[in-house]
């Protein structure tokens, strides 16, 4: 039998991700509730979860570990990859074999596209799922489906919305999965960026292919804010970027402020994989269209839901 694995949205069906927000909806209730025979039961019964980040994270990683711990498991790993054998020279391949006999799952966040991958093909020798935690540029699929997540809670549908992505489309992985997670639900698209950042040819083509409506612009003006009922933020992300003058020339593009808010759908809501720096003004905290800050503490129910899927231990 073939191990199971999440590493890119693109093999997840429709089905499969409507199980997967169903179940964070049974988590989210769960762990909300103050009566014990409302409460989760503790799932992974002592299961060792392995948490490999060769890059600095905030809520992917703590929220993973949140999640782990809520189910009744341990981590073992690292959030930080010079504090380990990284930086004697070991290979992602060993690291791998090595957390694949102390463990019963691995999510791994690395540098290079296509290294969850790598890492699910040779965890899958030991029969040990692996979660892509993110891989560079490529993809990130745990956030797009608490980003799914966080618009069927506000939105109440998954279908027929319009959903404005802005910043930095072109090594934003975020966006790159939500343009494909989102696709199974008949989206229309506005993509928001300078030029040199635009949408990448392989997730326009994924639009075509597909019928998907879409619109490039380089102006984030109140009309475009004023059509949408998602208006994700991106920030421009600095560590992509080789030369440190072209990060200085992007990096306050968009600044999405409360007076552009205006004349807007009463359901927008406001999202951002985070973490921000400029582009959402702080002013736009307190409006009711902000939903960040919920949008990353979902995130534990929906990884609760990804880890449980992947070992089998709920329908």
């Amino acid at each position: 039998m073939k191990t199971k694995a999440l590493i890119s949205v693109a093999e997840c069906d429709k089905n499969y991700i409507l199980r997967i927000l169903d179940n964070a909806q049974h988590f989210e209730r769960s762990n909300l509730a103050s009566e014990p025979e409302l409460q989760a039961p503790l799932l992974l019964n002592r299961k060792v979860i392995a948490v490999l980040f060769y890059e600095a994270s905030t809520r992917t990683c703590d929220s993973f570990k949140t999640a782990v711990y809520r189910l009744g498991g341990q981590t073992v790993g690292f959030s930080d990859a010079s504090a380990s054998s990284v930086v004697k020279g070991e290979s992602l391949g060993d690291t791998i074999r090595m957390y694949a006999g102390y463990s019963d799952l691995i999510i791994l966040r690395h540098f290079l596209d296509g290294s969850a991958r790598y890492a699910a093909e040779i965890a899958s020798q030991y029969g040990i799922p692996v979660v892509n935690a993110g891989d560079g540029a490529n993809q990130h699929p745990s956030q797009t489906m608490l980003d799914l997540y966080a618009i069927l809670k506000t939105q109440k549908r998954l279908n027929n919305l319009r959903i404005t992505i802005v910043g930095d489309l072109k090594y934003g992985r975020t966006v790159h999965s939500l343009v494909v997670g989102t696709s199974h639900f008949s989206p229309t698209f506005t993509f928001v960026a300078p030029e040199e950042l635009q949408m990448p040819k392989e997730q326009r083509h994924f639009c075509d292919e597909r019928g998907i409506a879409y619109k490039q612009c380089t102006e984030f003006t109140n009309d475009i804010i004023a059509q949408s009922d998602i208006v994700y933020m991106t920030r421009i992300q600095k560590e992509r970027f080789s030369d440190p003058l072209e990060y200085e020339r992007f990096k306050n593009a968009y600044i999405l402020k409360s007076e552009m808010l205006k004349g807007c759908k009463p359901n927008l809501r406001i999202l951002h994989p985070l973490p921000r720096v400029t582009e959402i003004d702080l002013e736009i905290d307190n409006t009711p269209y902000a939903y960040y800050i919920q949008q990353a503490h979902d995130g534990v129910y929906v990884r609760q839901a990804i880890i449980c899927d992947l070992l089998n231990l709920i329908q």
